[in-house]
């Protein structure tokens, strides 16, 4: 025979399992929005800017990691953990060609823009600087909320 107690068991049971769901989604949530932030360099600008480094020379992926350090004044040097499964990925959908500088050592490839990756960068450029010009435009309006306002509040006596 089922008591209430039971009952009342069984259903702070069912209750507590939702809760926990419920806050694992939004534990999940916040995890993918933190990630979502790196990835704006690593998923969409990085491909974009490694088909740039190679449209000025051949590279390999470790100057190529170099030549974005540099570019940006060392603010962003993805690591070549990043690059090269980019090269890879270029390598097989035909933008790149990777050829060994020394074929009997294979210790260093070096990537060449082909024609087909030109074209599909000047595509991807085009395609994404309205979007480029449009995030630049809500990060400087986001930073002069955050942090101008910041330095004005201190003006105010309160």
């Amino acid at each position: 025979m089922i008591n209430s107690k039971d009952i009342n068991i069984k259903l702070e049971e069912k209750r507590l399992y939702e809760e926990y769901k419920q806050n694992l989604l939004k534990l999940n949530k916040i995890k993918s929005e933190h990630a979502a932030v790196g990835q704006v360099f690593t998923k969409g600008l990085l491909p974009l800017y490694v088909l740039y480094i190679l449209s000025l020379a051949p590279s390999n992926g470790n100057d190529i990691a170099h030549k974005i350090g540099e570019r940006t004044s060392g603010q962003w040097i993805p690591s070549t953990g990043g690059i090269y499964p980019i090269l890879t990925k270029l390598e097989k959908q035909n933008y790149i060609v990777g050829t060994w500088d020394n074929p009997s050592k294979r210790v260093q490839k070096i990537y060449t823009l082909t024609k087909e990756g030109l074209t599909e960068f000047n595509h991807k450029k085009n395609l994404l600087k309205p979007k480029i010009q449009e995030a630049l435009n809500v990060f400087k309006i986001v930073f002069t909320d955050l942090y101008d306002w910041g330095e004005l509040s201190q003006s105010y006596k309160w």
